[in-house]
């Protein structure tokens, strides 16, 4: 009885295993290493300040550390393939024997002969769609500025309601010519982009296998 659990063991500890959660990578992507320009140094004095500084006549557009960016998420991704093989094989092999020294092939053996005939065809085919669509506005704030003037930017929203929290995560490079009127940029327009929106609460359970459902599935051959 004792080898019959312990035999039962991994089987049941390989039903309770977890799925592996599919997670973008948040991570800050890696920078081109853009060769060091001489940069003047400000003179600031007791009114200027070069940190600060906004002319007058411009238009508001991020361009410092800790600016903020308005983001228009406008993302559709639509991707399709196919595959079609067939192969096919076929052989035969035949033989007789006619005559043996010293008898009469024909009274011992008869007509003896022997032959194989083999065959092989093969057809696959397989088809995979996917597509995606995301649309928002979040505001993202400028973590660090390049030395060729682009923005990496980041950007999170939490909403939540009830037991449910909906959270959204924004991050990628701005070139701060693409900035268009009222601070705006479209995520069409950044590079590096990193999407992510997920939910946490009750509801973030149905979308996975229970336990026991996971125990059969590790136990069923296909």
């Amino acid at each position: 009885m004792k080898t019959l659990l312990w035999l039962c063991l991994p089987v049941a500890l390989t039903g309770c295993a977890a799925l592996s959660d599919a997670r973008v990578e948040m991570d800050p992507p890696p920078v081109v290493q853009l060769p060091d320009l001489p940069q003047a140094q400000p003179r600031n004095g007791a009114i200027f300040n070069a940190n600060t500084y906004r002319p007058l006549f411009e238009q508001h557009r991020a361009r410092l550390v800790g600016d903020t960016l308005m983001i228009s998420i406008v993302e559709k991704i639509s991707a399709s393939q196919s595959s079609t093989s067939e192969a096919d094989r076929s052989g035969s092999l035949s033989g007789e024997i006619s005559g043996l020294p010293g008898l009469d092939a024909a009274k011992v053996l008869g007509r003896a002969s022997v032959g194989a005939k083999s065959g092989n065809k093969t057809t696959g085919k397989g088809s995979n769609q996917n597509s995606n669509e995301f649309t928002g506005t979040v505001t993202a704030i400028v973590q660090a500025v390049l030395p060729n003037g682009h923005l990496l930017i980041t950007a999170e929203k939490q909403i939540g309601v009830n037991n449910n929290v909906d959270v959204l995560r924004f991050s990628g490079q701005v070139d701060p010519r693409a900035i268009g009127a009222g601070n705006v940029v479209d995520s069409t327009s950044v590079a590096n982009v990193r999407i992510e929106q997920r939910g946490r609460g009750p509801a973030e359970g149905l979308h996975g296998i229970g336990w026991l459902s996971r125990f059969f599935l590790s136990l069923s051959p296909t």
